[in-house]
């Protein structure tokens, strides 16, 4: 396993993200320290490069870079700092060795070496927004969710009342680790691999796009092409056109950088959906828009 980090000034923090994220949509983690900022990403042998010790330009801006190679029990050793988390003041997320808490939603993840534990502030603001969404009484029905991961969006759904919920990954390993996840949460989840730049699912009336800003452009461009009505993959041969399925009526959108948030409202504004609400957390941000 490889551990690529890159440390720049804070003025350059943003650009350094950007470029990260699109080498690892699922998380990139995140060290703070006087006078700087370090991004790293994980990836197995081959998978990213071996470089050492390396200076680079950024934005006109230096910035360091280094890749060393991780034990294999590097997953392991996260129970050293990996601890549970209350989001919203009411779901509890854990690892599988920290006790439940009492009166809360309990979803457990254990860290692994392919998909994160839910809490990158992408995830946490996507399930704020969902536990929002619950306590007006909105919960129910089915539930899609674009880009499910470790499946930790898709299950705290089922837990909040959403049935069925459907996930879908361009990923294989994004399909094996939410079916782990949601087995061991005792929820029942439809999971398929897709590449969501070129298809959309059947979606439902409520869908959860924790995805890169490129990624939620592709799915703005294709609600938004076919006038507000997905898309659906199907299986050839086609016995006879199907009308394709509405736009869905709530759309929470994750993995956003702060300013990326008025371009990609402005996206789904074709397909019926307007800007109902956007949070931010550190360096990145959230919207959520509602059918008009």
């Amino acid at each position: 396993m490889i551990r690529l980090a890159v440390r720049c000034a804070p003025e350059a923090a943003e650009l350094v993200l950007a470029e990260l994220t699109v080498l690892a949509p699922n998380g990139v983690e995140e060290e703070r320290g006087p006078g700087y900022v370090e991004y790293a990403i994980y990836g197995g042998e081959g998978e990213l490069p071996e470089l050492g010790e390396i200076e680079a330009v950024v934005g006109g801006r230096p910035i360091e870079v280094t890749s060393t190679e991780i034990p294999d029990d590097w997953a392991d050793r996260w129970r050293d700092f990996h601890k549970p988390l209350l989001v919203g003041g009411r779901l509890w997320l854990r690892p599988s060795w920290e006790p439940p808490r009492e009166g809360a939603v309990d979803l457990v993840v254990d860290p692994g070496r392919a998909f994160g534990t839910g809490a990158h502030p992408t995830t946490r603001l996507c399930l704020e927004l969902l536990l929002e969404i619950a306590a007006a009484g909105d919960a129910g029905g089915e539930l899609v969710d674009l880009g499910t991961g470790s499946g930790v969006l898709a299950i705290a759904a089922a837990k909040l009342g959403w049935a069925p919920v459907r996930g879908y990954d361009h990923e294989a390993l994004a399909i094996e680790a939410a079916s782990s996840n949601a087995t061991a949460n005792g929820v029942e989840l439809t999971l398929q691999r897709m590449n969501l730049r070129e298809n959309l699912p059947k979606l439902s009336p409520t869908v959860v796009a924790n995805l890169t800003a490129p990624v939620l452009a592709a799915v703005a461009n294709q609600l938004g092409a076919s006038g507000g009505r997905g898309r659906v993959q199907r299986s050839l041969p086609a016995v006879a056109p199907v009308d394709p399925p509405p736009a869905p009526t709530v759309l929470i959108c994750s993995g956003l950088l702060p300013t990326e948030l008025d371009s990609t409202a402005a996206a789904f504004a074709p397909a019926g959906l307007s800007e109902a609400d956007r949070r931010r957390d550190g360096d990145w941000a959230a919207l959520l828009l509602r059918r008009t």
